[in-house]
């Protein structure tokens, strides 16, 4: 019977605190597994923050302490890039008999990696995720919260449809949760009653940040930004090139509306029509764009194309999400959110909630990368 990647990971990281260091090679054969297929295993499990990769060996993450004015969470792995918190790890947390309700907005995409982060987190500290789905257009977060608590859940895993700057009286009804529960890849509204719950979500202003400082250092002065407006991390990536223009010098332009003006938010986006605004700001000397998110970037090469415009040649593109960027025509310099990383911490941190220790709340704010490719002209791609 083939072995779940779940069960995999479980006994890698065994064998790992057993032993304290091991090379991959030799945690194949004591597993009697493929030797690829373990490298992977543990390339993902060190993405998740629950091991560390050095010269083909697989060791437990540091357990010195990385202070900041957040406070600290004993014991909680700190992947590169936590903000408000203290990096630190004493081992996996006991989930045993644990179950973990986790609610998203969808599948199929960015949440597929934040979810695969979570289980793998849980199934390493002997927990069991179990999924719920709240859709973007349903706005029934309370109803699913309620089904899920029904299911007889010990904690819960939240990404509510919020919008940020939303009243704030929408999520006072979490404070009244009978389990305790982690925010994911969302904040309350200051002064809510629900903004003392623990959070772990993506830092999208610092990796809009990065994306545009990228672009200005390949000599571009003005940089679009085609975004999407129906989102959390949508409303993040405006306010976060409107905050970047400004502290690199650039120069501001209003942001292009993904979805065709007049339409509804939830039609599907024009993509001919976002083409041709980018055809235009070319025309007046623009030649670089960010774009939110990869499924609205991938379309764009094309489409230029047909105008006359190549990429990178006449137009960089940066894409925010990196989910499908590397599959495309050219590959696509891209901002990669955390996602797994996200997952992990905030199952990590949950489990440790649920545990004796008293602990202060934490909004944990986990750094982007960028992944440079082919897409802005640079010579030296990432992969």
């Amino acid at each position: 019977m083939a072995v779940s990647a779940e069960n995999r990971r479980a006994r890698i990281l065994e064998v790992v605190r057993e032993l304290g260091t091991v090379r991959v090679a030799d945690l194949a054969t004591r597993l009697d597994m493929p030797t690829v297929t373990v490298r992977r295993d543990v390339a993902t499990l060190a993405e998740a923050g629950l091991l560390r990769r050095s010269h083909g060996s697989a060791t437990l993450p540091d357990t010195g302490a990385a202070g900041s004015a957040g406070g600290g969470l004993p014991g909680l792995a700190g992947p590169a890039g936590v903000t408000g918190a203290a990096a630190g790890a004493a081992g996996v947390p006991d989930g045993r008999g644990r179950v973990i309700g986790m609610m998203v907005p969808t599948v199929g995409s960015y949440f597929d990696e934040i979810i695969e982060g979570a289980r793998s987190a849980a199934t390493a500290a002997g927990a069991r995720l179990v999924l719920g789905i709240s859709p973007y257009e349903a706005r029934d977060d309370r109803g699913q919260v309620a089904r899920t608590l029904e299911s007889g859940v010990d904690g819960l895993l939240l990404t509510p449809n919020w919008l940020p700057g939303g009243p704030a009286e929408e999520s006072d009804w979490l404070s009244g949760l009978p389990v305790p529960a982690v925010l994911v890849e969302r904040r309350a509204a200051p002064g809510s009653a629900a903004a003392e719950l623990d959070a772990v979500g993506s830092d999208h202003r610092h990796g809009v940040l990065l994306a545009l400082r990228h672009l200005a250092g390949l000599g571009h002065r003005t940089v679009l930004l085609a975004a999407r407006n129906d989102t959390w991390t949508a409303h993040e990536v405006r306010t976060g090139y409107a905050e970047a223009v400004r502290t690199l010098g650039l120069e501001a332009r209003p942001p292009l509306d993904l979805h065709h003006p007049g339409s509804s938010p939830l039609t599907p986006t024009d993509p001919e029509w976002v083409a041709d605004q980018l055809a235009i700001g070319a025309q007046e000397g623009v030649r670089a764009v960010l774009v939110h998110n990869d499924r609205d970037a991938i379309q764009l090469p094309p489409l230029l194309r047909a105008r006359g415009l190549r990429v990178p040649e006449d137009i960089a593109l940066v894409s925010y999400d990196d989910v499908f960027a590397a599959l495309t025509t050219p590959p696509l310099t891209a901002v990669a959110p955390p996602k797994r990383a996200v997952g992990a911490v905030a199952l990590d941190l949950l489990l440790r909630r649920l545990g004796p220790a008293d602990l202060p709340a934490h909004h944990i704010g986990l750094l982007p990368t960028l992944k440079v490719r082919a897409s802005c002209g640079a010579l030296t791609p990432q992969d």
